[in-house]
């Protein structure tokens, strides 16, 4: 279900009503436009966002002095995707957080460097993700328990320059305290976690929300099948993880032995 009272959902309003003042239904506007009326009613109704050729169009037909394309401008102050932005919240208020990366370190223990060469170099994106990081030093509420698995190709994997590898790494054995650890998944064996990355978020009072990446979005669900599919999966890789003493045994050697 299209959450009302987003932006994008706001923004697919005002077309209707410019739409309507007009006297056009959505078949019309499309003949004119040139767009297709599924996507004007995908606009309208806040689940598909309008791209700036669309909004032009849209203002030169309906006589709206530019307003529409005007409107698209609260897409630069929004710091994450608006599906993102679902999760972060979430993630700000957690109580414990279990996550699962097997392609990169994970956004909440990256470096300032790797973050920018991941987020290529976008720094209000690299702000934001180390901005997600302050849940670490919170005071209310407490900072969450995080349990992170990532997989061994993670930490071999060139992201940047081998300084950039190297500080990154060392950075992993230095956050390590009884709220957070790191655990690494071996090369070779591990077969119940190879599709895609995931976090399982805790908040206050026990219910819980997951967060799983997709090859095009993210998707933040509260289907308790789902979340229940995603903890055992979770325990499953974990139990296939090295202990936690000898994953910073090769986080350290990796650093040392590869990113010198």
């Amino acid at each position: 279900m299209v959450d009302l009272y987003t932006p994008q959902a706001i923004w697919g309003r005002e077309l209707k009503h410019y739409r309507k003042a007009a006297g056009l239904t959505q078949s019309q506007l499309a003949e004119k436009i040139h767009f297709s009326e599924s996507l004007i009613s995908g606009v309208e109704t806040g689940q598909i966002p309008a791209s700036p050729e669309f909004a032009d169009a849209c203002d030169a037909v309906l006589n709206t002095g530019g307003a529409l394309r005007r409107l698209l401008d609260w897409r630069k102050g929004q710091v994450f995707p608006s599906w993102f932005g679902k999760w972060a919240d979430k993630e700000q208020v957690a109580t414990a957080l279990r996550a699962y990366e097997p392609i990169l370190i994970p956004g909440l223990l990256q470096t300032p460097e790797y973050a920018r060469e991941v987020l290529y170099g976008d720094e209000t994106a690299v702000q934001a993700r180390l901005a997600r990081q302050g849940i670490f030093s919170r005071e209310s509420p407490a900072p969450p328990l995080l349990r992170c698995v990532i997989d061994e190709a993670a930490i071999h994997r060139l992201i940047g320059s081998p300084q950039i590898m190297r500080a990154q790494l060392e950075h992993l054995t230095s956050i390590i305290t009884p709220r957070i650890s790191v655990q690494v998944v071996p090369l070779g064996g591990m077969r119940a976690g190879l599709e895609a990355g995931f976090i399982i978020a805790t908040l206050e009072g026990g219910s819980e929300v997951a967060y799983f990446d997709t090859a095009v979005r993210g998707l933040v669900t509260s289907d308790q099948d789902d979340i229940a599919t995603a903890a055992e999966k979770f325990e499953a890789i974990r139990i296939e993880a090295l202990p936690l003493d000898m994953s910073m045994d090769l986080i350290k050697r990796t650093a040392e032995e590869r990113w010198t």
